[in-house]
């Protein structure tokens, strides 16, 4: 009786054994990314499409690489107003469009995991990406692989951010200098090592303050490009220059790969390459850092990515977002001024296919479908840092108003301690939010863009953040609109127009006859 009690017991181990194999088997085989469909992969065709209609220098509409765009550029194949992503296999933040549809509309705050997705745990914090550094040897795609909510702000002294009233500067701020902008010494290409030698974020608050300055979205190919090659590479920047450089520090969304080579991006109505010609004069027009965690950096595959990075590094131009592996793409950057530290970092919600999410042996972006990575990088920053930037791709494209998964988000990462949250994507201006004292702008269009049909599309402006070392800033917006691909500040009425309609599309805040935005 012993005997056959023991056999039995002996089998039921091996049965276990076998059941326990076969599901760890299958648990490997599971995708790691999904699309909203569900299927893995990339998305279907029908949702892959940009939904502007950029035009070309003739205006016929026809997208970069002989791929032709919609013949009405307001009638994209995708439709308007689609969020052309694909989610991760970490819990989505929201959701995006329904599987299949051809308009796609984005579904607002639910959270939810794709369908047989597998859970990833969270990065280990990424160390940073401090000024000076670099990643492998420094050549273009020549890179190795591997390596507080804050309480209520009421804005430096000297600022008049009240309706109708007009105001002059914070006091303390010299930005009138218009010799470009003024980077840290030792500033340059940062690709990730470890953060500052800085116990704790936030400096003594001792009245100092600096000027932060961010613009939307920057195209460097197409239209843009042949008018580059026909007027000078300084073209784009020549009516708006004296913006760019009055900030301490000056970023935006760098929406284009620079690269002589690379394999165009297949099912993407919309690939856009950029000459490395062109990083010199955006360098010496005031810009001293470039987000790429957005949906045209891989335009051009991996290749073209590490070209891109190398060639900035090779002008000089910090960037974040991106990387060989997702420790560097999650990693902040470091720039310094005044005697302020400022951590940037770049994420995005809109990734055209799973292969384009950064991995810990994969080059790609900084997604944040799942806030995880995202939260965890802020808190390490802000042990380094006395202010910290997130700027992040998302939204839906010509919508004046930000989703359900932007509000969600923005708060999500002022929660766990940014400072100021700056929004692209949307190829128009949404409006701005305060939350907890720290401000939210939520897209600041396209700033340097082909010239589409979409009137609103040509909105743009330069934003400055007059921010404390304690981590207070005001805001302030400055009117523009593009001409032939050219940023043009606006005066009179038509600046008093436009100031008028992005403070009635705000949250929370209201914007004065100056361009200054405060808290309702």
């Amino acid at each position: 009786m012993r005997r056959l009690l023991l056999l039995n017991l002996s089998m039921l181990v091996a049965i276990c054994i076998i059941i326990g194999v076969y599901l760890m088997v299958n648990h490997d085989k599971q995708p790691r990314l999904e699309g909203a469909s569900g299927s893995g992969g990339k998305e279907p065709t029908n949702q892959n499409a940009e939904t502007l209609g950029y035009e070309n220098a003739d205006g016929n509409g026809s997208g970069e690489n002989g791929r032709s765009g919609s013949a009405d550029p307001d009638e994209a194949a995708d439709g308007a107003g689609s969020d052309n992503s694909v989610s991760s296999g970490d819990s989505a933040v929201g959701s995006d469009a329904a599987a299949g549809s051809s308009g796609g509309t984005e579904s607002a705050g639910s959270v939810t995991t794709p369908s047989g997705a597998v859970e990833e745990p969270p990065a280990d914090p990424p160390g940073g990406k401090p000024a000076g550094s670099s990643t492998g040897n420094g050549s273009p795609g020549q890179s190795d692989e591997g390596s507080s909510a804050g309480s209520g702000s009421s804005g430096p002294s000297g600022t008049d951010s009240s309706m109708g009233g007009g105001s002059s500067g914070p006091s303390g701020t010299d930005s009138s200098t218009g010799s470009g902008s003024q980077n840290p010494s030792g500033t340059g290409s940062s690709t990730g090592s470890d953060a500052p030698d800085q116990s704790g974020g936030g400096s003594a608050d001792d009245g100092r303050t600096i000027t932060l300055g961010f613009v939307g979205d920057i195209l460097l190919a197409g239209s843009v490009d042949k008018l580059m090659q026909s007027s000078g590479y300084d073209y784009p920047y020549a009516k708006s220059l004296s913006f760019l450089t009055e900030p301490e520090l000056m970023a935006g969304n760098l929406e284009t790969p620079i690269t002589t080579r690379g394999v165009p991006a297949e099912d993407k109505q919309y690939v856009f390459k950029g000459s490395p010609k062109s990083l010199p004069a955006l360098k010496e027009a005031g810009f001293d850092l470039v987000n790429l965690a957005n949906n045209h950096t891989l335009d051009q595959g991996k290749e073209g990515l590490l070209d891109t990075i190398g060639h900035l590094e090779e002008a000089g131009m910090p960037n974040i977002g991106a990387g060989n592996n997702e420790t560097e793409a999650y990693a902040p950057v470091y720039l310094e001024a005044g005697g302020i530290s400022v951590a940037y970092i770049g994420l995005t919600r809109v990734v055209p296919e799973a292969s384009w999410k950064a991995t810990s042996d994969h080059a790609g972006l900084a997604e944040t479908y799942d806030s995880t990575r995202g939260v965890k990088a802020i808190q390490e920053a802000k042990k380094h840092a006395d202010l910290v930037v997130v700027m992040v791709h998302w939204g839906i494209e010509r919508s004046d108003n930000p989703n359900a998964d932007q509000k969600l988000l923005a708060h999500t990462y002022i929660d766990a301690g940014a400072d100021l949250v700056i929004g692209s994507h949307p190829h128009v201006l949404q409006g701005f939010e305060t939350y907890k004292g720290k401000w939210i702008s939520y897209s600041l269009g396209n700033y340097i863009f082909n010239m589409t049909a979409t009137d609103k599309t040509k909105d743009t402006g330069v934003l400055n953040a007059f921010c404390t070392g304690s981590g207070d800033c005001t805001l302030k917006f400055n009117p523009m609109r593009g001409v032939a691909s050219q940023p043009t500040p606006l005066e009179g009425e038509e600046a008093q127009a436009l100031l008028k309609r992005l403070s009635g599309i705000s949250l929370n805040a209201s914007i004065n006859s100056e361009g200054y935005v405060s808290a309702k």
